[in-house]
């Protein structure tokens, strides 16, 4: 029978933080809860995978959180794992369905890409968004005439109704800073992101007065990283990093391509991209700055 060291962060998450975890926070406190379970018995994956008539890579998958639970799977790891009790097993089978329970955005699969679903998982159970923009306001920031104007560019062609269903995802999303939720943000822009003219001037103008006005907002920090302040980004595009108020989940950083997104959790992965929005930070304007440079921005349209 497993021990209470055995269980982990799992079992000593308290009930309302789990309960109030999204779909992919789950997962992956799951999958977590499973790995360090096998690893305590010194069961390879490979015998793991015999078990759930599985390969060791979907133990791979499941112990990353990086697909849904079968319950059936599930209870029989835990047997193979020495969980007995039934406490215990009932407490991770309610986790596991519970994950498996569809996110808003299964309403939205149309225009949601399949790489794109973590991330919307990951972005609603974040405590903290540390983003760093270089062409245009960070989605969480953006009117809906500025988004169905970027939408509209660069999604060419595409109906005039899959453009709003865009823009009502992208809406959504932005339900994370308001009320009772107000998930923390920390947006970082090189300055030419409030120069380039995203829709009509009037479009633009509107933006630009919306970032104010969420630049000051409690739980929103906005810096902007001036023309003149040295700072060369060697290449390096937009930069998401997302961490968790949940013991068990470590910082994920998402770094979203053309027709794809990579999303990295090991220490060694990480551990370069906070450092870079750490010296980001030092060459951003403070942020009792930011009214001041967006004034300007908007003066200069």
């Amino acid at each position: 029978m497993s021990t209470a060291h055995d269980r982990g962060d799992l079992a000593e998450t308290p009930a309302t933080e789990a309960g109030h975890s999204g779909p992919t926070a789950l997962r992956i406190l799951v999958g977590a809860q499973l790995r360090r379970l096998r690893e305590a018995r010194g069961i390879s994956r490979e015998d793991a995978g015999y078990a759930i008539r599985g390969s060791h890579s979907k133990i791979s998958r499941l112990e990353g959180g990086r697909t849904s639970f079968k319950l059936r799977d599930v209870a029989d790891l835990l047997t193979l794992y020495g969980v007995a009790g039934d406490a215990e097993r009932e407490a991770v089978l309610a986790l596991a369905k519970q994950a498996n329970e569809p996110s808003w955005w299964h309403d939205y699969r149309d225009v949601v890409p399949d790489w794109f679903e973590d991330y919307l998982g990951l972005e609603q159970d974040a405590a903290l968004i540390r983003a760093y923009e270089v062409q245009f306001v960070p989605g969480l920031l953006q009117t809906e005439d500025y988004a169905r104007a970027v939408f509209t560019v660069g999604h060419k062609g595409d109906p005039a109704e899959r453009v709003e269903r865009r823009v009502e995802v992208r809406m959504r999303r932005q339900r994370i800073l308001a009320p009772p939720m107000s998930g923390r943000l920390w947006a970082v822009l090189d300055e030419a992101a409030l120069h380039h003219r995203v829709g009509s001037r009037e479009v633009m103008r509107a933006q630009l007065e919306h970032l104010d006005r969420m630049a000051a907002q409690p739980h929103v920090t906005v810096q902007v990283v001036p023309f003149d302040s040295g700072w060369t980004s060697g290449g390096v595009g937009p930069v998401t990093i997302l961490r968790f108020a949940q013991a068990g989940l470590h910082d994920v950083v998402y770094l979203e391509q053309l027709a794809g997104a990579h999303y990295l959790a090991k220490e060694g992965d990480v551990l370069p991209y906070q450092q870079l929005m750490d010296e980001l930070g030092l060459y951003a304007a403070p942020a009792t700055d930011t009214p001041a440079i967006l004034r300007k921005a908007i003066d200069a349209l």
